[in-house]
């Protein structure tokens, strides 16, 4: 009995170390094609938007507040939720901007 044990550990060898690592591979390329590349290509398109933004756009903040905008510099936005109320908002924390003719809530 104990002939056969050694026998059989003796004849099954370990697969190369490529073939173990295949797995992690294709794991690490199914992340990457299904999590990593179309969040990279959202957040590519949003920064797109944020560039684009100009004064009188219509635009909604990550907090849901709609307004339109009424100056922009590099890294902030003053937007105007209603008439004689302006807020500096941080450009990046614009979540949309409404195309024309698009409903706002206030409107």
């Amino acid at each position: 009995m104990v002939d056969l044990l050694s026998a059989a550990a003796a004849t099954g060898a370990t697969p190369p170390f490529w073939i173990q690592i295949l797995p992690f591979v294709g794991m690490g390329l199914i992340f990457w094609f299904l999590i990593i590349r179309p969040q990279m290509k959202r957040q590519k398109e949003h920064q797109e938007k944020i560039g684009g933004l100009k004064k009188g756009d219509k635009v909604v903040t990550a907090g849901g507040l709609v307004g339109k905008i009424v100056k922009v510099d590099e890294h902030y936005a003053d937007v105007e939720l209603a008439q004689g109320v302006k807020v500096k908002a941080v450009k990046s924390t614009i979540g949309d901007i409404i195309p024309p003719g698009g409903a706002a809530a206030n409107d």
